[in-house]
């Protein structure tokens, strides 16, 4: 995988820029854009980072993509952050955490990674083995909020499991059928909501190993919400916990048995 990433799109790049000013590598925009990237322009000439005002047509070659919004840029990818560090640094209190099990696609990646900054999720986890990556589709959909939480590198997986118990989290295996109504469910201040691929599902043994199964109740008219519009429901409903709005009776401690029996999900 390269070193750097290509970005594009209004809010991507401004986001990236926000926080880590110093991965900027180069820029491409419109002249339209000029006005409203003045701040990232005089970065750019006082560090001596080259950019060049191009041609739509240049722009949409470079970001191999019509949705460019008249920016494309180079940075310097952000690598994962091991679990240890992660929890080592994380503040007391409330969290909320993802672990994407096999998602791939980069689109519901963006729309998870908005979902997750809108809603205050603390981090991304990802499994050892898994080679998913921001790119610059999924940050575009991010609309920003690629930038806004960490990505997690997790180690063997019974171990992440006894980390993140051992800080006090709950795993919650998201299933289209057979959990605990999600709306009817008191939800514990410190949640690992996980999440399964796109079409197979979780595997089976990690939505086992998990100390809650949850669902996301509706009409039946279709079989299941798609794993983007399901994670903006999950977190709505941990939002809540967050706020104090609702009772958080099971804490921060590990749960097991509760009804409903693990199961792939497609969301």
């Amino acid at each position: 995988m390269s070193d750097e990433l290509r970005l594009y799109g209004l809010h991507a790049v401004q986001a990236a820029f926000a926080r880590r000013p110093e991965a900027l590598r180069k820029l491409y925009l419109a002249e339209a854009r000029i006005p409203q990237l003045q701040p990232l322009l005089k970065w750019c000439v006082a560090h001596r980072i080259g950019y060049r005002v191009v041609a739509d047509e240049d722009l949409r070659k470079l970001a191999a993509s019509s949705h460019h919004e008249g920016v494309v840029a180079d940075v310097l990818r952000d690598e994962p952050v091991p679990l240890t560090t992660w929890l080592r640094e994380l503040p007391d209190g409330p969290a909320c955490a993802l672990w994407l099990d096999g998602v791939g696609n980069p689109h519901n990646l963006g729309a998870i990674l908005r979902s997750a900054a809108h809603f205050g999720a603390a981090a991304v986890l990802l499994p050892k083995p898994s080679t998913l990556a921001l790119s610059g589709a999924a940050a575009r959909v991010a609309e920003g909020g690629a930038d806004a939480l960490p990505f997690v590198r997790m180690g063997r997986e019974d171990n992440a499991i006894a980390q993140l118990r051992g800080a006090g989290f709950v795993l919650a295996a998201t299933v289209v059928r057979g959990g605990a109504d999600l709306f009817a469910t008191a939800l514990p201040r410190r949640l690992v909501y996980v999440l399964g691929a796109e079409g197979e599902g979780m595997d089976a043994g990690l939505a086992a190993a998990c100390d809650l199964r949850l669902s996301i109740p509706g009409t039946g008219a279709v079989e299941s919400l798609n794993v983007a519009s399901a994670t903006a429901v999950f977190l709505a409903a941990w939002a809540r916990v967050k706020a104090g709005s609702i009772a958080s009776g099971l804490g921060g401690g590990s749960v097991r048995g509760l009804s409903g029996d693990a199961a792939s999900t497609s969301m």
